[in-house]
């Protein structure tokens, strides 16, 4: 019996990379997964590798930017699995690059996936957890925020700044319902940071050395594993935190 044995999951963005590694990790230990993500054959090789674990496992085509869409996947998660338990806000597509060289539209594309679409999920999932007696939301952040250098990062911190912001709030007001929220912050070698690893191997080991405990973590063990500690019972009193899964990089403050 796993800790999170009859646990339904929502993982956003689970098709690959640091979702996928969640939705692994919550599975193992019991939970079923909605498998969200853009893309069908991605969200079946994840669904794939989860029942072989043994677990419950379904793929839904969600793009989390179209916000209006969001409660009718919540409810469609509603009705196959029968609730919703557990809720990681993990997909996010949005732009880097210096301020002045930033369209509007490339600024907000991150808050549309970031904070806009957590909000909309929150939201929409906010009764069914309720409804079961509680929840758990987990909201993925990044040490960006307080990086030494945020040059070319603006747009992406702000809007993680706003998902923090967000998590914390809901911890506030959703705490007498049972819902707890809280983030983490990670670095993880998903199949884009691994692509550039291998292209910039100098860069990569000068960014590697900054790393207390030596590596960059991987996405099942290092982060999907702790997050599903995070929404197991035995961190039942934890909620508001932000919880950095970088090896020691960063320094929250």
């Amino acid at each position: 019996m796993g800790i999170l044995e009859g646990n339904v999951a929502i993982v956003t963005g689970a098709g690959q990379g640091v979702g996928q590694g969640i939705a692994l990790a919550l599975a193992t230990e019991g939970a079923s997964i909605a498998v969200l993500g853009r893309t069908m054959a991605k969200l079946e090789t994840t669904c794939a590798l989860i029942h072989e674990r043994g677990a419950a496992a379904e793929p839904f085509l969600c793009d989390v930017s179209d916000t209006e869409a969001t409660p009718a996947v919540v409810d469609a998660v509603v009705e196959r699995f029968g609730g919703v338990d557990t809720l990681v806000n993990n997909a996010y597509s949005g732009s880097f690059g210096p301020l002045l060289s930033m369209s509007d539209a490339g600024f907000q594309k991150g808050f549309r996936s970031g904070p806009f679409a957590a909000f909309a999920f929150m939201k929409a999932c906010h009764s069914h957890m309720k409804r079961r007696g509680g929840g758990s939301i987990v909201n993925l952040v990044t040490s960006a925020m307080v990086r030494w250098d945020l040059s070319t990062y603006g747009a992406y911190a702000a809007a993680k700044q706003a998902l923090r912001s967000l998590t914390r709030t809901a911890a506030v007001e959703w705490g007498s319902d049972g819902i707890r929220v809280n983030c983490v912050a990670p670095h993880a070698l998903s199949p884009g940071l691994k692509w550039w690893t291998e292209n910039n191997p100098e860069e990569a080991e000068e960014f590697r050395r900054t790393i207390p405990l030596g590596y960059v973590g991987d996405c099942e063990q290092d982060i999907g594993r702790a997050v599903a500690v995070l929404v197991g019972p035995d961190m039942r009193y934890l909620t508001g935190a932000t919880v950095p899964l970088d090896g020691g990089q960063a320094h929250f403050g």
